[in-house]
C-alpha cells in the first residue's frame, strides 16, 4: 500500500511537473505570437520617412519632406525655403538621384500608369507624381500637403511604391497641359525618397 502510495505521489508530480512546462511553454509561444502581430500591426498601421531637399540649378531652395503613411493612405508634407516669392511646382521624379547639379539625374515625372501628365485627381489623367503647385510667400516659404491611397512606403507596389523616387521642386508654374511635364521650369530643389 505504501508502494502504491508512493508510486501514486511520483507519477502525480511527474504530471504536475510536465503540465506546468506545458503551460510556460505554451505561454511563451503566445507571447512570441503576440509580439508578432504587435510589430505587423505597427508595419500596417504607420510608416514614416523623413528626408531634406537640397539646392539645385544654382538656387538656395532648401526643406524638409515627410511621408507618412497609415491606414493605407500616405500623408506628404513639405516645407520649402529659398525659393522666389510665387507659384511653385512639386512632383515625384523617377529615380532618388539628386547627384546632377541640375536635378535632371531624377529622370522624368514618375507615371507608372503611363497616364498624360495633368492636374492631380483629373478625370483626364495624370502622373502618380503630379502632385501640383504651392505658393511660397513674401519670404520664399512654403508648405504642401497631400494625402492619397494611390502611394504606398515600401510596398512593392509598382504601381503605388513611392520608394527609390524623389522630390522635386520647380522654379515655374505647373500648366498641367503641356506634356509631359507641365513646363513648370527649372528643378531647384531635390530629395530622395530613400530609407
Amino acid at each position: 500500500m505504501r508502494k502504491l502510495a508512493i508510486v501514486t505521489t511520483v507519477i502525480f508530480l511527474a504530471a504536475f511537473t510536465s503540465c506546468k512546462e506545458k503551460a510556460k511553454e505554451a505561454e511563451k509561444e503566445i507571447e512570441e505570437e503576440v509580439t508578432e502581430v504587435v510589430k505587423e500591426v505597427e508595419e500596417v498601421t504607420s510608416k514614416e520617412i523623413n528626408f531634406e531637399l537640397e539646392p539645385k540649378s544654382d538656387s538656395k531652395a532648401r526643406g524638409k519632406v515627410e511621408f507618412t503613411e497609415t491606414d493605407g493612405k500616405v500623408t506628404m508634407k513639405a516645407k520649402i525655403a529659398g525659393l522666389s516669392p510665387g507659384t511653385h511646382a512639386i512632383h515625384i521624379h523617377e529615380k532618388a538621384d539628386c547627384s546632377s547639379e541640375d536635378g535632371k539625374s531624377t529622370g522624368g515625372h514618375w507615371n507608372p500608369t503611363m497616364e498624360p501628365h495633368g492636374k492631380w485627381g483629373d478625370e483626364n489623367g495624370y502622373h502618380k507624381g503630379d502632385i501640383g503647385n504651392f505658393e511660397a510667400d513674401d519670404n520664399g516659404t512654403g508648405m504642401v500637403s497631400i494625402t492619397t491611397d494611390e502611394w504606398c512606403i515600401g510596398c512593392g507596389d509598382e504601381k503605388k511604391d513611392i520608394l527609390g523616387k524623389a522630390i522635386i521642386v520647380h522654379q515655374g508654374v505647373d500648366d498641367f497641359t503641356s506634356q509631359p511635364s507641365g513646363a513648370a521650369g527649372a528643378r531647384v530643389s531635390c530629395g530622395g525618397i530613400i530609407q
